[in-house]
């Protein structure tokens, strides 16, 4: 009996070790074992690597196999006759040293288990033929969710790529300069702290850092997470009543806004009016009084805690 090419090279792999699962996997597991080993040796990853594509090439036929219950089967068949085989064969080596072998006995043993075994081998060939005539949807449908995946990879790639090679302003996190009046011998740097800054900030959104300048007295940093959080900042702080705040754009700053002037940033005693004397943006409006009379009242909140502050300090 003349066996397929194909047929041979299949029962030539263990299809099972080839994918790295037990005979007992489901189709679930199957496809999933394949897409795992499928990937990492796929010709478009591996373009100078002739064994990676002869892996592929296996890969895809053990998927092809075991997920038609038919052909799976088949194979399956062959496997325990294998094994039994070779249970036999250890079991007869053992015995070996004890009894003489029957040469007939054996002969016609070998005989009719290779009838069994050329009719298995049969089947199997007959099911791969049918697999190329039908095609196989289960490896169609694998390989071309793997193309999918290294086409997403290389976008993915391209792009990080072109982001690290340009100064793309959404990269950057908006950042505010922060002055104040200050006197080089005043220790208190013009009554403004790091954790003051942090809670007059705090309130407008998220606040990554803030620096305070050690060597320029009254000059700060602050990194705020979102452009909104650091948009209400600019608008709307003013700083201590005594010692006003004055808050400019370092970086981030949103395109539509950033060659319009900042005239209409809130202060203590004026309200947030664009330049043509309308609110710059309505429905905020709301939201900004809230927001002011918060931030009122946490003045109003820390001007009491810093005085109480002095006094203890003074009782000392």
């Amino acid at each position: 009996v003349k066996m397929s090419v194909k047929a041979k090279d299949i029962l030539q792999m263990d299809l099972y070790g080839l994918l790295g699962i037990e005979s007992t996997a489901t189709t679930k597991e199957i496809k999933k074992a394949y897409r795992l080993k499928a990937l990492k040796c796929h010709p478009d990853k591996n373009p100078d690597n002739p064994k990676a594509a002869e892996l592929f090439h296996q890969l895809s036929q053990a998927l092809e196999v075991l997920t038609d219950a038919a052909a799976k089967a088949a194979y399956d068949k062959i496997c325990a006759a294998k094994k039994q085989a070779e249970e036999r064969n250890r079991k007869l080596d053992d015995k070996r040293k004890k009894i003489k072998l029957d040469l007939e006995a054996r002969e016609r043993q070998a005989e009719a288990q290779s009838l069994d075994e050329v009719q298995i081998t049969r089947t199997l060939e007959e099911e791969i033929a049918r697999l190329r005539e039908e095609g196989s949807r289960q490896l169609e449908e694998e390989q071309r969710l793997i193309r999918e995946q290294i086409q997403r990879e290389k976008e993915a790639q391209q792009s990080g790529d072109s982001g690290l090679g340009r100064n793309s302003r959404s990269n950057v996190t908006p950042k505010l300069k922060l002055k104040w009046k200050c006197r080089k011998d005043d220790e208190t740097n013009g009554g403004y702290s790091r954790d003051l800054l942090l809670k007059l900030l705090q309130k407008y959104g998220d606040v990554l850092n803030v620096i305070v300048s050690g060597k320029k007295k009254g000059s700060a940093v602050v990194e705020f997470a979102t452009v909104r959080a650091a948009e209400m900042a600019v608008k709307n702080e003013s700083g201590l009543s005594d010692n006003l705040l004055k808050l400019s754009w370092l970086e981030g700053q949103p395109e539509e806004i950033a060659s319009q002037s900042h005239q209409g940033r809130f202060t203590s005693t004026q309200h947030s009016f664009g330049a043509d004397g309308a609110l710059t943006n309505e429905r905020d409006y709301e939201t900004l009084v809230m927001m002011k009379m918060r931030q009122a009242a946490e003045r109003q909140r820390l001007i009491e805690q810093m005085q109480k502050e002095d006094e203890e300090d003074a009782g000392f």
